[in-house]
């Protein structure tokens, strides 16, 4: 059991981006087409973060010429170039499956303000 976690520790990211469910994010995803490689971007809604550690997988939700398209990504994998934050979300709940259903303004999830320690209010 000790050699899977000694496995699974060099396996991992040494910094990854700290987001949470309901962020918009932009996913830099190599992809390999027979010699070549590119860069593709997929920015999008993350509706959930499952697992821990090395397992962990965040799915992120967009919608494409009306048809809503959900992408499943492992955090630490070497195919993620890197996650851009967008706009963080306010949101209550850590999965957010109840989109799926929402089209149009209800599938809109509130911006999260950050005030800095200098802003005066």
């Amino acid at each position: 059991m000790d050699l899977i976690k000694t496995i699974e520790e060099s396996q991992k990211k040494a910094e990854v981006t700290s987001f949470k469910a309901g962020d918009t994010v932009k996913v830099f995803f190599k992809i390999i087409e027979g010699k070549t490689e590119r860069i593709q971007v997929y920015e999008g809604l993350v509706i959930c973060i499952k697992g821990e550690g090395v397992r962990q997988t965040f799915t992120v939700r967009k919608n494409s010429y009306g048809v809503g398209v959900e992408r499943v990504f492992p955090l630490h994998s070497p195919r993620i170039e890197k996650i851009e934050l967008v706009r963080p979300g306010k949101v209550r709940r850590s999965k957010l499956y109840y989109i799926r259903e929402k089209i149009g303004k209800g599938a809109k999830i509130k911006e999260l303000i950050v005030k800095k320690e200098g802003d005066a209010e």
